[in-house]
C-alpha cells in the first residue's frame, strides 16, 4: 500500500471518510487533540504506540462509530450510553469477545470507548469504523488544546493533521462500568 502524502486540513472542511479508515491522524475533539486510526488497523494502531513512545501494554481507547456498535460489542447498558454519550466521558466497558480490538486494548478484557460531542465522531460514525482514540502526546506529556502544544516531530510522524482551533483542553472523565454501579474516575 501506498502511503499517503501527508495533508493539513481545516475541520470545518475535512470530510475524508477513507482517511479515517486507512490513516493514523491528528484530530480535534470536544476535550483535547487526539491521535488515532482505525482501531481494525492493528498495523496502524501499533505506529500510533511508536509515534507516542508508549508500550504496547498500555490500552488505547477508541470512539465508537455509534451507540449501537457499543451495545454489540461490549456489556453495557443502554442507560448508561444515553446517560454518558455523546460529551466528554470515556466510559470504560468489558468486551463481549476478549480478543475484539486486542492490539488497541493491549489484549485487556476492558476497553475505554467515548462518542465526543464533535464533528469528528460523526465521521467516524459515517465511516463505520472503530477510531482509536488517545491524546496526541509523547508518552508522559501533557494533553494538547492546541496544534502548537505539539512537538513538530509527532505532527511529521502522521499522516494527516486537522486543525480545529484552540479547544477546551480538559481530558474526558473516564467512568468505570465494569463492576456493575458507574464510578467516575479523576484523571490525575
Amino acid at each position: 500500500m501506498t502511503p499517503l502524502k501527508k495533508k493539513r486540513a481545516w475541520m470545518k472542511n475535512f470530510a475524508d471518510l477513507e482517511a479515517i479508515k486507512s490513516s493514523v491522524i491528528i484530530y480535534p475533539t470536544d476535550t483535547v487533540y487526539g491521535i488515532g486510526c482505525n482501531a481494525e488497523k492493528d498495523v496502524l494502531v501499533n505506529r500510533i504506540f511508536e509515534i507516542k513512545g508508549r508500550g504496547t501494554k498500555k490500552p488505547m481507547s477508541v470512539i465508537a462509530p455509534g451507540k449501537e456498535w457499543i451495545l454489540k460489542h461490549c456489556i453495557v447498558s443502554q442507560e448508561t450510553v444515553d446517560k454518558y454519550l455523546p460529551g466528554k466521558y470515556t466510559l470504560l466497558v468489558k468486551k463481549k469477545d476478549k480478543e475484539f480490538l486486542s492490539a488497541a486494548t493491549a489484549g485487556m478484557q476492558t476497553i475505554g470507548v467515548r462518542i465526543p460531542a464533535h464533528r469528528f465522531s460523526r465521521l467516524v460514525e459515517k465511516a463505520k469504523v472503530p477510531f482509536v482514540t488517545t491524546s496526541a502526546n509523547p508518552s508522559g506529556w501533557g494533553a494538547p488544546k492546541a496544534l502548537s502544544e505539539m512537538p513538530v516531530s509527532l505532527k511529521d510522524a502522521v499522516d494527516i493533521v486537522i486543525d480545529g482551533g484552540e479547544l477546551d483542553g480538559t481530558p474526558s472523565t473516564l467512568v468505570d462500568c465494569t463492576g456493575g454501579n458507574d464510578v467516575v474516575v479523576e484523571r490525575v
